[in-house]
């Protein structure tokens, strides 16, 4: 006998009983929930519960973040991808806090942290996303891991604009070192700092200032999304 279809508030569907999940975020694109179950926690993305007009792009971003994620294959410091659907996508926990809400001061986690970077890097894949703190995590022992690879490039070439998004990410990593931990900058990441990439240019003169306008006027984001509480 066929399984029935999960309910959005319940795990997705299988042969077992669903379980129930507590709500981390829920927006235009669909839910985050938290499953605990079986000793294990896991992070549930839901684009089933997306508004119509975004179902397209919300599956797209699921499958982005689920390549991402099998591209990495549990590497430490990011989520290990658990099952990849349709509607979305299932991955583990990291326990940790959000970088605005730990304030991280210490000059060894950006060197961790870079070190995290170069090797996402050597993977294949760009974050892409990571001038937004709440997708930087600080974990119990102090080092650093990575949310949210919803907007990441998989490249295992690394082309011209792979090399690019990565330089991109580095530049995140050292404006929020500038933000929480500025006087450990070294004259060559201060050098790095006001050389933005050409992509970045582009994005700062054309694409923000839209982006901006759909994110926090339409879809009533911030940068900031969740800075209280935000453990996903």
């Amino acid at each position: 006998m066929a399984c029935a279809p999960a309910a959005p508030g319940t795990a997705f569907s299988g042969c077992h009983e669903a379980t129930p999940l507590r709500l981390l975020k829920s927006d235009l694109f669909g839910s985050v929930r938290r499953n605990d179950t079986g000793g294990r926690t896991l992070v549930i993305r839901d684009a089933r519960s997306a508004r119509w007009w975004l179902a397209f792009l919300a599956r797209a971003l699921c499958r982005r973040e689920a390549r991402a994620l099998a591209q990495l294959d549990g590497m430490p410091g990011t989520p290990r991808l658990v099952a990849a659907r349709a509607e979305g996508l299932t991955r583990e926990w990291i326990d940790g806090g959000p970088m605005q809400a730990c304030r991280p001061r210490n000059a060894e986690y950006y060197r961790l942290a870079r070190r995290l970077l170069v090797a996402l890097h050597r993977r294949g894949v760009a974050h892409n996303d990571l001038a937004k703190e709440p997708n930087w995590l600080v974990t119990p022992t102090g080092a650093p891991a990575l949310v949210d690879f919803q907007l990441a490039l998989v490249s295992p070439r690394r082309g011209r604009l792979f090399r690019m998004l990565a330089r991109e990410d580095l530049r995140h990593l050292l404006k929020h070192k500038r933000t929480y931990c500025p006087g450990r900058l070294t004259a060559r990441e201060r050098r790095m700092l006001a050389e933005p990439a050409a992509v970045s240019r582009l994005w700062m003169a054309i694409a923000k200032p839209l982006y901006m306008l759909l994110t926090r006027r339409v879809f009533g984001w911030s940068d900031r999304e969740g800075a209280g509480d935000r453990r996903f």
